[in-house]
């Protein structure tokens, strides 16, 4: 048998940043984000060798070890290698020897919750093959568990939540809770707002945890400036939804140019003078707004161009070497299957 799942990326649409601790602690976060057609891949092939082959393809590595409970993290595919420790110590040893392959649509660093996503896809092949009892929340949240409090890497929450849901959400980050509320959105606002959004990776991926750190500390020391922007970050997620339901996309266009504006605020690594200048090159093209996907420095941006506008700033911003992704909003999260 093989065993496999996949899990879609995810825009962040408004609220980004408000779902990582402490701001979500102290004050409640929220989020807006939706899920495309770009995926991780993971596939579990059970063998009778007592071996556990992992490959991660599309960065070329691949590990391999004697079966057993635990395997040593290192800094070279920890995700893999969290997410199985994580399954035997809960769940039991695994008895089997198995090779676990995986891929995703997407760099790492690319601003798409890529590392995130592929924890969702690892562990529901997982569950897959060995029909461990994982309902969505407990998916997501294992998956937050194992990557931010067993692993130590930095990040949020709405990732996780994103990839095993899928579809729009508007998502509450408390304390100990996450809260999530789908959204049903008329298809042809779905449609216009594709039409709309451009997806655009400016070939430059980078690394989220110093800029996620910066931004905890401007929280832990209450640096006034960062924490009230994130308190409007918070607020343009309702209004981003709302915004939504009922059509008014070009709206949609004004909240991500604010949203941008008042992010710059959380960490000064979120932007730099390449990716200002790629953002007001497209405003002059015709765009409404936009955004850098993630924690920002770098990986994809986000812009909004209303009626042909689009096909102007692709063209204003050929030089800059970025490339234009195609994709659609997609509705399911995690699928696993066997065969």
């Amino acid at each position: 048998m093989i065993y496999r799942s996949k899990a879609p990326l995810r825009i962040g649409l408004a609220g980004g940043g408000t779902d990582v601790s402490p701001y979500s602690d102290l004050y409640g976060g929220a989020i807006l984000n939706a899920t495309v057609s770009l995926y991780a891949h993971a596939t579990i092939e059970p063998t009778d060798e007592p071996q556990i082959v992992l490959r991660a393809l599309d960065r070329n590595q691949t590990l391999r070890y004697e079966l057993q409970s635990e395997l040593p993290i290192d800094g070279v595919l920890d995700l893999h290698k969290g997410i199985y420790n994580h399954v035997v110590s809960q769940f039991g040893p695994i008895e089997s020897g198995f090779s676990l392959n995986t891929f995703v649509d997407a760099p790492a660093g690319s601003g798409l919750g890529s590392s995130s996503t592929l924890v969702v896809a690892i562990l529901g092949a997982f569950a897959q093959w060995l029909r461990l009892p994982l309902g969505s929340y407990d998916v997501a949240q294992r998956a937050y568990r194992i990557e931010r409090d067993e692993l130590g890497m930095a990040g949020g929450k709405q990732d996780q939540y994103a990839a095993t849901f899928g579809g729009f959400n508007y998502m509450e980050f408390y304390d100990d809770r996450v809260i999530v509320n789908p959204l049903r959105i008329k298809r042809e606002y779905i449609n216009e707002l594709e039409n709309n959004l451009l997806l655009y990776y400016t070939s430059k991926s980078r690394v989220s945890a110093e800029i996620i750190e910066q931004q905890q500390q401007n929280v832990l020391s209450d640096n006034r400036s960062s924490v009230e922007a994130m308190h409007v970050i918070k607020q343009q997620a309702a209004q981003m939804k709302e915004a939504l339901l009922t059509g008014r996309l070009n709206r949609i266009g004004e909240l991500l140019h604010e949203g941008f504006v008042y992010k710059k605020r959380l960490a000064s690594a979120i932007s730099n003078p390449l990716i200002d200048e790629i953002y007001d090159t497209a405003l002059r093209a015709g765009a409404i707004g936009g955004k850098i996907l993630g924690a920002g420095g770098g990986g994809f941006m986000a812009f909004y161009c209303p009626d042909v506008k689009r096909y102007d700033v692709m063209d204003r911003l050929k030089h800059f070497g970025g490339v234009f992704h195609s994709y659609d909003f997609v509705e399911e999260g995690l699928c696993t299957w066997s065969l």
